[in-house]
């Protein structure tokens, strides 16, 4: 029966990892994996995590299950972080499981929404290709809608006419921050739009905060979905830790759900359970131990939050380098400096896109999404000069 399977393309980001690395040239630059790199091009290990990694060598004592909700030591020292730390659950209306990265948390909030009666979700694109992909997977249908103008901002016409058309059964994804692959997110302004129009209409939102963090900060990356969950009775929220504690390998997430009464959330996560226990039974359990203690050591928490203003105020500093450069060839780099964490885009088509590869060394998806992290100081200035070539 397995030569019934035909042949599927090979994922084009690995594809890009494999020509990077055949490639001889020193100066070569790689903006296509998105994680994030310092100016010297490492993706370290956070300090706070080895000291946390350490203290867990000595103190655990067993490697039994923990169920398929994971540490929920772990999912609850995340919540005043996420959702504010006056009753982060929300006098009881919020609570969560661990899941198998934010990965397997976007795949769970799908999958609980398809068994709750969603038959669609409402998707900005372009978006991280892997939203699409789940949702088929899983069975929903994905309906999209332009996410931003050519202009560089936030196309809110096109979700204020998409959730006008939405349908009882309808679900609606959104980034909570750090637009993959876009960077443009919304304003404050526009978020306490967005959480009036879904509430007047009546949607399940399904939250994906992936980067907080890495934008404006841990408490201004949040103020879009603890807005929305102010104004909705329902919600789901897709967490992830890959990025802001450096956790990419270990796969260290999180699903909350909201409910619209306190004595619902048990039946709603107890349905998350079932749909965990026939994903991947239970979620690894290092690096969401880890991050608990992290939290749970105020010199730990405060040795993780300093690292994170660090790699922050490096991207700032790229993202302001790039917004300064001005037009460039046919790119106007301005818009780069007000968008926010790992990635943007940057309009060219498929034969500028290799041309940037095959003459100057410079790797990024087909899209033309770039990781702003694989921009240095000391390289900068290539890419930007680059890109005037390839588009004069």
């Amino acid at each position: 029966m397995l030569t019934n399977l035909q042949q599927q393309p090979a994922d084009a980001l690995l594809a890009l990892i494999k020509l990077h690395n055949a490639d001889p040239r020193q100066d070569k630059i790689d903006l296509g994996v998105g994680v994030y790199r310092t100016d010297t091009g490492a993706t370290p290990v956070f300090e706070a995590v080895k000291a946390a990694e350490k203290k867990l060598l000595e103190i655990q004592d067993s490697k039994a299950y923990l169920g398929p909700e994971g540490d929920m030591g772990f999912v609850h020292a995340l919540m005043p972080y996420i959702f504010g730390k006056n009753d982060p659950s929300m006098g009881g209306r919020i609570d969560g499981m661990q899941a198998p990265g934010g990965t397997g948390a976007v795949r769970l909030a799908v999958a609980l929404a398809k068994k709750a009666g969603i038959k669609r979700i409402w998707m900005g694109t372009p978006s991280w290709p892997n939203h699409a992909q789940i949702a088929a997977d899983v069975g929903v249908e994905i309906k999209g809608y332009n996410h931003a103008t050519k202009t560089g901002v936030a196309d809110m016409q096109a979700l204020r006419d998409a959730i006008a058309a939405a349908e009882p059964t309808d679900a609606i994804m959104l980034h909570g921050c750090c637009h993959n692959p876009t960077g443009i997110d919304y304003t404050n302004a526009e978020w306490d739009e967005i959480a009036g129009l879904i509430k007047a209409k009546g949607i399940l939102p399904i939250l994906d905060l992936a980067y907080q963090g890495l934008g404006q900060g841990m408490e201004e990356d949040a103020y879009g979905i603890r807005t929305v969950l102010a104004a909705v009775p329902e919600a789901l929220i897709a967490y992830s830790c890959d990025k802001n504690f450096g956790y990419y390998r270990d796969r260290v997430g999180a699903l909350y759900a909201l409910a619209a009464q306190a004595d619902q959330i048990g039946a709603i996560l107890s349905n998350g359970s079932a749909l965990a226990r026939a994903n991947w039974s239970m979620p690894p359990d290092h690096g969401g131990a880890v991050v608990r203690l992290i939290l749970e050591d105020e010199a730990l928490t405060a040795s993780w939050l300093n690292e994170l203003d660090v790699m922050r105020a490096r991207m700032s500093e790229v993202r302001a380098k790039l917004g300064g450069a001005g037009t460039q060839g046919s790119v106007d780099f301005t818009p780069f400096g007000t968008q926010n964490g790992l990635f943007s885009i940057v309009p060219l088509n498929g034969e500028q896109v290799l041309a940037m590869r095959e003459k100057h060394g410079v790797y990024m998806a087909g899209s033309g999404r770039i990781n702003v992290a694989g921009l240095t100081m000391g390289n900068i200035d290539k890419f930007i000069a680059a890109v005037a070539d390839v588009t004069a």
